[in-house]
């Protein structure tokens, strides 16, 4: 089960932005002299605000979720970030700051990182491109093998929900599937979709399964970035992915 950490530190827009979800190689934050003494919330911290350049003056948030992600028996963890103040006075000094905010601020200004618990290191940051008004939600399943996790990243863009899939290559995060969750809050046409997982035919790792859904929404919502439509899933599959190694991604294929 993975463990959750909220830390606010408090000091004195999607093609268009960096969408390159894949971590460099290399790794940074090496460790101390003296890192048994230092916390890894600590480390964290310091590493965000290095990587990000965040001024002691910005009020951020970040969490911490432990997993094991590579299969090494250590513990690892995934970190988010979300930088709405900043977002919000970037978009003040824009030229039309009413756009930005109708778009939800809509850039990179949510973030990942990676802690390796084998190497006890942090990895660059990883940006993950949408809304600000909105924390990044982290969840983590089986799907590459059974001996570890994969991480889904689920952001928010204005009326939508997406969610990315990660899986750990050489000590990086790798995306290897996107899809979209739901979409349509307070329009007239809804759209959601279910997921499931099933073992792979073309590799070790699970197919993934997308299922037709629906959700029903009474009432208009004034903050769409908070809203959680109840999903209904059907047994419909719309679509089945294969991992192909050779690409390090999901595919499909045409009936």
């Amino acid at each position: 089960m993975k463990k959750e950490f909220l830390i606010i530190a408090v000091g004195s827009i999607l093609a268009s932005c960096n969408s390159d979800n894949k971590a460099e190689k290399s790794v940074s934050d090496e460790p101390e002299n003296n890192v048994e003494l230092t916390s890894l919330e600590d480390r964290v911290k310091r590493h965000i605000e290095s990587s990000l350049t965040i001024p002691a003056t910005e009020n951020y948030t970040f969490k911490i979720y432990k997993e094991n992600l590579d299969g090494d028996k250590k513990e690892d963890a995934i970190i988010s970030v979300n930088r709405l103040e900043f977002a919000m006075n970037e978009a003040a000094k824009s030229k039309n700051p009413v756009k930005q905010a109708e778009i939800g601020f809509m850039g990179n200004h949510n973030y990942i990182f990676y802690y390796d618990g084998a190497l006890d290191q942090l990895s660059p940051h990883i940006p993950i491109p949408s809304s600000p008004n909105a924390a990044l939600q982290i969840q983590f399943e089986n799907i590459s093998s059974p001996s570890y996790k994969d991480v889904l990243i689920d952001f928010r863009i204005v009326n939508g929900c997406f969610r990315d899939f990660f899986t750990i290559i050489n000590h990086a995060p790798q995306r290897i599937f996107q899809w979209k969750v739901f979409d349509g809050i307070n329009k007239s046409k809804t759209e959601a979709y279910g997921f499931k997982y099933e073992q792979g035919k073309l590799s070790d790792s699970k197919d993934i399964l997308v299922m037709k859904a629906k959700f029903k929404q009474n009432q208009k919502e004034n903050n769409v970035y908070a809203y959680q439509p109840k999903i209904e899933e059907s047994k419909d599959i719309l679509y089945r992915f294969f991992f192909y190694p050779k690409e390090g991604k999901y595919i499909t294929m045409k009936e």
